[in-house]
């Protein structure tokens, strides 16, 4: 069994801490590694490294850092077949897909890799003759990345790549569930030869983390993770008003209206919910379906889930895999005998399976009320709540009644329609006849609790900047 060590200013250190996390196979509950958990010596030499590192590479022109992102997405691919097996192993995702996964991450460093040449400030006209006005786009300095489990490869780039292009460097928490896809990132980052202190890797406890969060040297925080996480992040951001950018929970709506293509919609909800177990910020949670296409589309989607079978994606591709842990596979299955106690029917699934692994099953709850928790709050596995209506103007306030504006979901073949749920609709995504897909040229940023901020595309990568204004009188 391998034992990672944290990445400190371009190299695998020996901690001082003697305590481990054991990272398992959700799979199977087998334990397939552990990381060296740093101690708050570990943690302030990591912030003190990024802290030094950037002072000069903020110095270094974007066309060469964007250099060095090119050669660190050229290691990652090179390195895919072992990132790939890291996080197959860590997060019960297939071979192909956690490959795939890594090669998808290279491809948004290689994006941001080209703003090199954009990040632009503005000259702006003053009020007083003789004079300019001149915005500059500046770093922040230090940017703490905060992993999440579920997609910890992608989204560590997500954060990593336009923070230093613009100029940061970073410090990154893996999710302890995911920690090694991590720390082989760091292998190809140490291979393409980045400047050592702009990236570092290190698993932590909640204390640790605190002590990187909290130190003065860092002044952002970017954040991928639930609500209740944001809350302490935005804690953290208090000590030294550190700027937070935060993607927190989803509770992504789909309506279907009349004149959808119904067994296309259902094909995606159903690929949505199942993917990764559910475990996607903008997978489809609820699903309202208007009442005149009711009937045949509950069909639809309960002979679609039936067909679905969970297992060990490592040995065979084509089923669904588990969930992230026990206790999730415990919270989810409590949350649909809930919805049954308030009158929901389960379709299809809804057991507590007696495997090893911490499966479960496509779920189909009919019957549900808009004021049901399971429609409520987020349950991030595959369980989909169905609720029938009558109007658009209906389905639009139960759509927009809620905590979450993350993702939402249209299909219909009325552009009317479209137009009008697009003005309406109080989420920062839309997406009409298709599956959510955060394209990376886009602006991937929640409403609501949803959260704070952004990530992707220009605007997203100029997150990580800040202004000075120059005032200059000639």
């Amino acid at each position: 069994m391998r034992t990672y060590r944290n990445f400190i200013d371009g190299r695998l250190i020996d901690s001082s801490s003697d305590r481990f996390a054991d990272v398992d196979n959700p799979a199977t509950a087998e334990i397939i590694a552990r990381v060296t958990l740093a101690s708050r010596d570990d943690a302030l030499a990591a912030v003190e490294a990024a802290s030094r590192a950037q002072k000069t590479w903020r110095k270094l022109s974007s066309i060469e850092r964007g250099e060095h992102l090119r050669r660190f997405a050229d290691a990652i691919v090179q390195r895919a077949p072992q990132i790939g097996a890291a996080l197959a192993l860590e997060s019960g995702k297939s071979v192909a897909d956690s490959e795939n996964e890594a090669r998808y991450a290279a491809d948004i460093t290689r994006y941001h890799a080209e703003w090199a040449r954009r990040i632009e400030g503005e000259v702006i006209p003053s009020d007083t003759p003789n004079e300019n006005l001149v915005l500059h786009r500046e770093p922040i300095g230090v940017v703490a990345c905060l992993i999440p489990f579920n997609y910890p490869v992608y989204t560590l780039l997500r954060k990593v790549a336009p923070a230093l292009i613009t100029g940061n460097t970073v410090v990154v928490r893996p999710s302890n569930n995911t920690p090694t896809s991590a720390f082989e990132i760091a292998e190809a980052a140490r291979q393409a030869g980045l400047p050592a202190g702009i990236f570092n890797v290190l698993a932590m406890d909640h204390t640790t983390a605190a002590t990187v969060c909290t130190h003065p040297a860092v002044g952002m925080i970017t954040l991928t993770g639930s609500v209740n996480a944001g809350r302490i992040v935005l804690d953290y951001c208090k000590a030294n008003i550190a700027k937070p950018s935060l993607e927190l929970g989803g509770k992504a709506p789909a309506i279907i209206e009349p004149d959808a293509d119904l067994e296309a919609a259902a094909s995606a909800i159903v690929g949505s919910k199942t993917t990764h177990c559910g475990q996607l910020c903008t997978a489809m949670e609820r699903v309202y379906v208007h009442a005149s296409v009711h009937e045949r589309f509950v069909e639809l989607l309960r002979a679609k889930m039936s067909a679905v079978s969970f297992g060990d994606r490592s040995m065979d591709a084509s089923k669904m895999g588990p969930l992230v842990s026990r206790s999730a596979q415990q919270d989810i299955h409590a949350m649909v005998q809930r919805a049954v106690a308030e009158g929901a029917t389960v379709a299809t699934g809804g057991t507590l399976p007696d495997t090893a692994g911490y499966f479960y099953p496509p779920t189909l709850l009919l019957d549900c009320r808009h004021d049901m928790e399971i429609v409520r709050e987020e349950i991030f596995g595959p369980v989909l709540p169905v609720i029938s209506y009558g109007t658009l103007d209906e389905v639009l306030t139960m759509a927009n009644d809620h905590q979450y504006g993350l993702s939402s979901v249209l299909y219909t073949e009325n552009y009317r329609t479209a137009m009008r749920v697009a003005n309406e609709i109080e989420a920062g995504e839309l997406y009409v006849n298709r599956t959510p897909a955060d394209p990376y040229q886009g602006f991937h940023a929640g409403w609501k609790r949803s959260g704070l901020g952004g990530d992707d595309g220009k605007h997203g990568m100029l997150e990580f900047t800040q202004t000075r204004l120059v005032v200059m009188k000639y």
